[in-house]
């Protein structure tokens, strides 16, 4: 019988030193599971590449002439990988141990499992809520920026967002898992298709998790396995633009899931709650930028 392959897929843009840590972690976690590395280049302007190849010559590594966004740099690798899983992992993560090896051992066992995530902690070693949560529904999304899920942690209903009511020690099944760290097997890529490349960084590992849920996949939260997520660090060069393409996913992601079973008013307040926040958001750059100018 041959061996399980796994082929990790990184995409960078600008981050050498983290860069350098991740792939660093990953192979002092290898543990005998044959598996190649894909980092995909989003026309870094600093020395990622020239990083990769003098101290990573293992790394395939592919460059793109401008920054296409994640989900189609993500895309041109996984179509030149026939590997029994993908893992896509990003460069500003520390893989802790064996986590990749848990997380495959996992899914051979449990071959209806389609996707499965790990336990992503934040720098300070507390959970990075998103690891495991609810796909963002109009209910959903409500509870959650009403604030109700804050206030009621514990209640199954209100709480969906982030799932806070599930001990974070216990597998458990979840409607989608973080992309900082994603397995997915190569059977429910077949099936389901690649990523969405409408979504250019956010909402991409939403839809892919639904997508597979959909199709009869099960998606999971394996806390065995854990990795640090130094969150932010990777969308820092251009805040601003990461801003603008966290909302417009909000509103992609609703359009194409959601919209078709909801009246048009109902459409146009969340489509007009999404823009409030974009706006608010954006405000905040500009009086941030103000202060820093006149100080």
């Amino acid at each position: 019988m041959q061996p399980t392959t796994l082929s990790i897929i990184v995409v960078n843009y600008n981050t050498e030193e983290l860069l350098r840590s991740c792939l660093e972690s990953v192979y002092a976690g290898a543990n005998g599971t044959p598996f190649d590395i894909y980092v995909v280049d989003n026309n870094s302007h600093d020395r990622s590449v020239e990083m990769m190849r003098s101290e990573f010559p293992k790394v395939k590594i592919i460059e793109n002439a401008s920054n296409v966004g994640f989900s189609r740099a993500n895309n041109t690798a996984i179509a030149q990988t026939n590997a029994d899983y993908v893992l896509l992992l990003n460069p500003d993560t520390l893989v802790i141990g064996d986590a990749v090896d848990r997380v495959m051992k996992y899914m051979d066992l449990h071959p209806e499992v389609g996707i499965c995530g790990c336990r992503v902690l934040n720098t300070d070693r507390t959970l990075q809520l998103a690891c495991r949560r609810s796909i963002p529904t109009p209910k959903v999304a409500f509870y959650r920026l009403s604030g109700l899920s804050m206030l009621f942690p514990n209640s199954k209903t209100m709480a969906r967002y982030n799932m806070t009511y599930e001990d974070p020690e216990r597998t458990h099944e979840v409607d989608a898992v973080s992309g900082a760290f994603l397995m997915i097997r190569r059977e429910a890529i077949n099936d389901i298709g690649l990523l969405d490349e409408r979504f250019f960084m956010y909402g991409e590992e939403l839809d892919w998790c639904l997508r597979a849920k959909r199709a009869g996949w099960s998606v999971v939260y394996c806390p065995e396995a854990e990795i640090i997520h130094h969150k932010g660090e990777s969308t820092k060069y251009n805040s601003r633009k990461a801003a603008l393409e966290f909302y417009r996913a909000m509103y992609l992601f609703h359009k194409k899931h959601f919209a078709k079973d909801c009246s048009a008013i109902t459409n146009g307040l969340i489509y007009a709650g999404i823009f409030l926040k974009a706006l608010c958001s954006w405000r905040r750059f500009f009086t941030s930028a103000k202060a820093s100018s006149s100080s």
